[in-house]
């Protein structure tokens, strides 16, 4: 039934962008209907013809390609498909860089969480986290680890819980309804400033995923600058933009350290 209501989603919306981009409804049904029939098939035979598999993968992929290219559709469990295909396909930067667009509009699916985390483990590049940031995602673990839907909730409960338990107050005059409704307000602030905060660094990231198989990363924008490491980066290495020039972008790597890299071997996850 849950696969069903989101075939019937994702189709209405992809009728609805479609009608906007020139795909006409019936076409826009076709493709995605084609394009799960195809992966389908591919992973029925993927054990006895890989070959047979890989070809099938591939018309799936330009079916769903189409569905965002040509018709302009921008939703989570077609991103999701793109992730799958593209891991199938040996493409980990596009599979990676499908999973986190899925994840934009599906934050609290955990199969697509999984599949990202072991996406991830696939990387040949590693990077360590800086403790400074370490230490902030241990201590303020609900900001970094609850999705924006779990937060947004606790905030609301918190939120209805600090004025029903002062209204109250009015009527049963009791000094622990205060303490309550003081430690309701602990727990709405701090969430809320981390909501705001969310929205903020949303607004301000331009996060990225190598795609080309390796780069090479320069010190400065240019194919004569220095290489900025003494090995290339790999396809699935994320990172974020910090400035455009160019052909070339300057990003930050999950360890701090910023590089150039040629614009045409990255894709931005927005």
């Amino acid at each position: 039934m849950t696969t069903r209501i989101f075939t019937i989603l994702i189709l209405f919306f992809a009728a609805s962008a479609a009608l906007a981009s020139g795909l006409t409804q019936a076409e826009a049904e076709e493709l995605f209907e084609d394009g799960k029939s195809l992966f389908r098939q591919a992973n029925s035979v993927a054990d006895n013809d890989p070959h047979a598999s890989r070809e099938l993968m591939q018309k799936a992929l330009l079916r769903f390609e189409r569905l965002v290219n040509d018709g302009g559709i921008r939703n989570g469990r077609l991103y999701y498909n793109l992730g799958n295909i593209h891991f199938h396909l040996d493409d980990l930067g596009r599979a990676i860089l499908n999973y986190r667009r899925a994840r934009d509009y599906m934050p609290d699916d955990l199969k697509l969480h999984q599949n990202l985390l072991f996406a991830r483990s696939q990387c040949e590049d590693a990077f360590t986290e800086p403790e400074q940031r370490k230490i902030l995602k241990t201590l303020f673990f609900w900001h970094y680890d609850f999705t924006m839907r779990t937060r947004s909730l606790l905030f609301a409960c918190a939120f209805v819980a600090v004025w029903f338990l002062l209204a109250l107050r009015l009527f049963l005059r009791s000094a622990w309804l205060t303490r309550l409704a003081i430690a309701a307000g602990l727990v709405a602030l701090p969430v809320l400033g981390s909501l705001v905060q969310t929205h903020r660094t949303r607004q301000r990231s331009q996060p990225g995923v190598i795609v080309a198989r390796e780069v090479v990363a320069r010190l400065s924008d240019s194919e004569n600058a220095a290489a900025a490491f003494t090995e290339p980066l790999h396809a699935g290495t994320e990172f974020e933009v910090t400035e455009n020039r160019g052909d070339w972008c300057e990003v930050r790597l999950a360890d701090n350290q910023t590089c150039w890299l040629p614009a045409s071997d990255i894709e931005r996850v927005h």
